[in-house]
């Protein structure tokens, strides 16, 4: 794991912004496309902000959402709703290549198959996403990998559907695909987080956090969430121009 610490919020989402744009060109030099997919949140949408107006080759840019709530198409809960706002302004990006889960299907077994097949037509067979982003919950869960859930134990498909947490059903990609990712980039802000945030480091496997590959995984996160709490060979950290190394 290599991480970045910085002093608030803000400072997250801007280096974050910065670091994803890097990606972005780097990839589409070497491979011509940029796959992201990417969790919601309100540091993250604030990175989304920022990066819309970072120099970027947009039009290979390809967008997944990492998780999504089973909610009316434009509500509020729904992830899809704030990445529309985000990216309204940018005429640069081919609005195609933004690509919404199917959460408002009849049958959601059969539409998170459908959504790893989209998957599959930008990223491979199977496919491997560029970069995924991925936050952090008080209770250890990331994307909609929730505790206690059977989607937990899902090793043979990309996309799955959880049970209902927090009051909603979620479509949610899964370990598997999360796993292959070439980079995976955490964001984590808040002094609530700062617990998870420690076993999630130590590879704690009791949380749904602690299964993510730390292998070719990058984390921003701010001095709240990363605090005493954390071991002192990495404590009190915060640089902008390397990686340190976990």
């Amino acid at each position: 794991m290599k991480i970045r610490i910085l002093k608030d919020a803000d400072a997250v989402a801007q280096e974050a912004a910065r670091v994803i744009a890097s990606f972005a060109r780097k990839v589409v030099v070497e491979r011509g496309r940029f796959v992201m997919a990417v969790s919601g949140g309100t540091t993250p949408w604030q990175m989304l902000r920022i990066l819309v107006k970072e120099d970027m080759p947009w039009k290979k840019f390809h967008l997944f959402q990492v998780d999504e709530r089973v909610a009316p198409a434009t509500h509020a809960d729904r992830n899809l709703t704030q990445l529309r706002e985000c990216f309204f302004s940018n005429a640069l990006m081919n609005k195609d290549h933004m690509y919404a889960m199917p959460v408002e299907a009849d049958d959601l077994e059969s539409a998170a198959k459908q959504y790893a097949g989209v998957i599959s037509k930008s990223a491979g067979s199977p496919p491997v996403l560029d970069l995924v982003h991925l936050g952090l919950g008080a209770d250890g869960h990331t994307a909609s990998l929730i505790p206690g859930d059977p989607i937990l134990q899902v090793e043979d498909s990309d996309v799955g559907i959880t049970g209902i947490y927090q009051g909603r059903k979620r479509m949610t990609l899964t370990y598997p695909i999360i796993n292959r990712a070439r980079n995976i980039l955490w964001i984590v802000t808040g002094a609530q987080k700062a617990p998870m945030l420690k076993r999630m480091l130590e590879a704690d496997t009791s949380i749904p956090a602690g299964r993510v590959s730390q292998d070719n995984a990058y984390l921003l996160a701010d001095d709240a969430a990363f605090n005493e709490m954390i071991p002192k060979k990495i404590r009190g950290k915060r640089r902008h121009d390397s990686w340190d190394s976990y």
